[in-house]
């Protein structure tokens, strides 16, 4: 059973005498509406949570589910999520698609100070994000709005925009690519002004 966003709910509510089973598999509890039957939970049962480290409210998880889970992170930079896009457009038959080198690119402009924030692979594996027109839909709408709120009190909408937009990103991704001539080129900088390609609303 999967619960998404496990840490959006009221859990003392949703798990109720679920919180001593988790604990104790071989136990069996009286329900308050079904007090004549012993209830357990079936050895075949696996819970899996998922809840985002960049949401607030994981602060909220209380200490009785965190010692009742065991918690693994899946981060965009690390295995095994780094090679998911990569290997998803291998599958398709696209490996030099550019859509990996953006999301690494990107990532890498975000930085470690902000490590919860960086964004997954999913994105960029929406239909249509193959194509320019689609790609800069999901990054105007969904890349940037979220890295507008991330940064809200830090970085103005006009400064997210430029150090993070889509013609930005694609710069930084060529000049981190090798070329056959020799090695990398260094890094290009980041425009002062706002993101050419990126409309304002």
């Amino acid at each position: 059973m999967v619960i998404d966003e496990v840490n959006r709910a009221n859990l003392a509510k949703v798990f109720g005498e679920l919180y001593f089973l988790l604990e104790y598999r071989q136990a069996t509890v009286r329900l308050q509406y079904s007090p004549a039957e012993a209830f357990n939970l079936p050895p075949n049962l696996l819970l899996i949570g998922t809840m985002n480290t960049a949401d607030r409210s994981i602060a909220l998880v209380d200490a009785a589910m965190r010692r009742r889970f065991a918690f693994v992170e899946l981060h965009p930079d690390e295995e095994p999520v780094r090679s998911v896009l990569d290997e998803w457009l291998r599958r398709q038959g696209r490996p030099d698609d550019q859509r990996p080198r953006l999301l690494r690119a990107l990532n890498e402009a975000i930085g470690e100070a902000d490590h919860d924030v960086k964004i997954g692979p999913s994105y960029f594996m929406r239909p249509g994000a193959d194509r320019d027109g689609g790609l800069k839909r999901v990054w105007d709408h969904d890349l940037l709005p979220l890295l507008e709120e991330h940064y809200a009190g830090r970085l103005t909408r006009a400064a997210v925009r430029s150090r993070f937009g889509l013609s930005v990103i694609r710069q930084r991704a060529e000049a981190d690519t090798p070329t056959t001539d020799g090695p990398s080129p260094g890094r290009g900088s980041t425009a002062d002004g706002a993101d050419p390609a990126v409309g304002t609303t």
